[in-house]
């Protein structure tokens, strides 16, 4: 990719850090065996490295090694600990709760669930305007929960707008009424703090791709200790790899990756969160004086500890969305998730805060990742601040 293109959308995906590669490469073409292979010392290695790689990425987010399975990515994960929950628990109950501002590769599942029976609840949030827009009041889950509820997932960090959710609280009420508490923490592992027993989840899923690491690789969390211990019916069948929750051969490059990748998340994460803070917020800062009628979606960046620090969502008044995102040229950036960028419908996430289609269409985020810099921050307030003056001299043009 040329140079000259600044990447702004690292809530799409990340750039690998060249230090994850290197520990990454060996995996390729020396010690290149199937962790499965029990025979020789090919096989012993890799599974070596999968079992180090296994007790270094529980031990970051405060799990135990036996509780980390590993899988293709978050959405696997997702589909897994929803379907796998709701199989398993099906004489319990069939009720579940969740969010209407979640992930497609939470809602969809969940929708398939509703198409077989299960009854599904998803809760509103705080809507557009509100200095805490996104934010889910933790009473909605204790007024949601009934004697047939059996799952409850709620995202930690939203990955178009960035708000983070009260998750122990919401963990809280959830272990005392017996109800096991799924979170898609793909945004917040590796950004943020986390430690599944302080926050009462029972399943957490998370991906490497997000932190600077791989493809192709991500894990799901499932709590092993205590009452009412998570077990899960298997969803991939074959040869009984990770417990026989998952099987198929480990990705065994990925996930010394993704574990080497966590590592460096978390010996950077408190000066990084506060680079990165800085950095949006001068963007935001710099949208907002070269330009009227920019809107911030999302909560108010003075409310720091309700908001990932890299993400900012924007809208654009007087601006054909379509025209917007066509004309980015050099700013990589997106108008809302990238795994629903194949649908042409508006974001569901903005549409749950309150906006209208217009609004909605007309929106840029931004994901500002390791790798940005002030340089490409004040680029990306020129370029688009330019774009949408140019735009809207068009609209008036042909008015």
């Amino acid at each position: 990719m040329a140079a000259d293109v600044v990447y702004l959308d690292n809530h799409a995906t990340t750039r690998v850090d060249p230090r994850v590669v290197e520990a990454m490469l060996p995996y390729f073409t020396e010690q290149y065996g199937n962790a499965g292979s029990t025979n020789h010392a090919f096989g012993w290695e890799a599974r070596a490295a999968v079992d180090k790689a296994r007790g270094s990425i529980a031990a970051a987010i405060g799990a135990a090694d036996h509780e980390l399975i590993f899988t293709s990515g978050a959405t696997e994960s997702n589909n897994l600990a929803l379907r796998g929950a709701a199989e398993r628990l099906r004489r319990r109950g069939n009720h579940l709760v969740s969010v209407t501002t979640e992930h497609k590769a939470i809602l969809d599942p969940l929708a398939r669930l509703a198409r077989r029976d299960h009854d599904v609840t998803l809760l509103s949030v705080r809507q557009a305007g509100d200095a805490q827009a996104g934010l889910l009041d933790p009473a909605q889950i204790a007024q949601a929960l009934r004697p047939d509820t059996v799952l409850v997932s709620v995202m930690f960090a939203n990955n178009e707008i960035g708000v983070v959710q009260p998750l122990a609280e919401i963990g809280a009420i959830c272990r005392e009424r017996g109800v096991w508490l799924h979170c898609d923490a793909t945004q917040a592992v590796g950004k943020l703090p986390v430690d599944v027993v302080a926050l009462n989840v029972d399943l957490m899923s998370f991906s490497a791709h997000k932190i600077y690491g791989p493809k192709g690789v991500g894990a799901l969390y499932l709590r092993r200790s205590g009452d009412n211990a998570v077990r899960l019916a298997a969803q991939i069948d074959g040869g009984g790899q990770e417990g026989g929750l998952r099987s198929g051969t480990l990705n065994v490059p990925g996930i010394v990756g993704f574990a080497r990748a966590l590592e460096l998340c978390l010996m950077e994460m408190n000066e990084e969160r506060e680079r990165l803070a800085v950095l949006r917020d001068r963007l935001y800062a710099g949208l907002a004086a070269s330009l009227e009628g920019v809107t911030r979606h999302g909560p108010a960046l003075e409310q720091r500890a309700l908001r990932l620090p890299g993400n900012l969502n924007c809208g654009f008044a007087y601006v054909d969305g379509e025209a917007l995102m066509m004309n980015m040229g050099n700013l990589a950036v997106s108008s809302g998730s990238a795994c629903t960028s194949s649908n042409p419908e508006p974001s569901h996430v903005l549409r749950a805060l309150g906006l209208n289609e217009d609004q909605t269409r007309a929106t840029l985020r931004f994901g500002l990742g390791r790798f940005n810099t002030e340089q490409e921050v004040d680029f990306a307030i020129e370029h688009v601040t330019a774009t949408v003056k140019r735009l809207r001299k068009l609209s008036s043009m042909s008015a």
